[in-house]
């Protein structure tokens, strides 16, 4: 698939039934004492702002501090990538966002679930991957990865604020707080053992 077939993603679906808090990303406490919420950063400088998402939370990066052209990128086509342990070419994949400046979330696969759930997401079990809004790209290739980092906008050059980090990295699924039996026994599950990666062209195979 060539990159002029770029997918643009052109919104996001949200229940009418939830409420405001359960959508936004920001709290915003006016100098007044008056608090909103929000999904987009505010831009005003005498408001306190917290970040309702924990750091990688959803894939998301925080867009405070990041210079205009940065933002839309971000907001249109965020970007997150998909590692495992132990994975040279998820190390060359990272080096190129860093060393271009694109912010980004990285999720590691640890778990048959995790691998499980990167199938549904971008269609196979090869790490690195790499979404950028809604287009999933399996396997690493510098080449690739460029072109679609240049059709979703975002810049050749390191245009990161000095100091800027990415979000920790996260399992692809969020895990659960173990319930825990009286006595203090945990309550685990029969959950299927994870399968070992395998080498593929480009990248590893769960």
């Amino acid at each position: 698939m060539k990159p002029s077939s770029f997918v643009l993603l052109t919104g996001l679906a949200l229940l009418a039934a939830a409420p405001v808090v359960a959508t936004a990303q920001y709290k915003v406490v006016q100098p007044d004492g008056s608090i909103g919420y929000t999904d987009r950063p505010p831009v005003t400088s005498n408001a306190r702002i917290s970040n309702l998402r924990r750091p990688g939370a959803g894939g998301a990066v925080s867009e405070i501090g990041l210079p205009a052209e940065l933002r839309g990128p971000v907001q249109k086509h965020p970007v997150v990538l998909y590692t495992s342990p132990d994975c040279q070419p998820c190390d060359s994949g990272r080096k190129l966002l860093q060393q271009r400046g694109v912010p980004f979330a990285e999720k590691r696969v640890g778990s048959d679930e995790d691998a499980a759930a990167l199938e549904r997401l971008v269609g196979g079990r090869t790490v690195p991957a790499l979404t950028i809004g809604a287009q999933p790209l399996r396997g690493w290739s510098e080449a690739d990865w460029s072109s679609y980092l240049d059709a979703a906008g975002y810049p050749r050059e390191n245009r990161l604020p000095k100091g800027w980090q990415a979000p920790e990295p996260g399992p692809v699924v969020e895990r659960a707080t173990p319930a825990v039996l009286p006595g203090g026994q945990e309550l685990r599950s029969s959950a299927t053992p994870p399968v070992m990666p395998q080498p593929a062209q480009g990248g590893i195979r769960f």
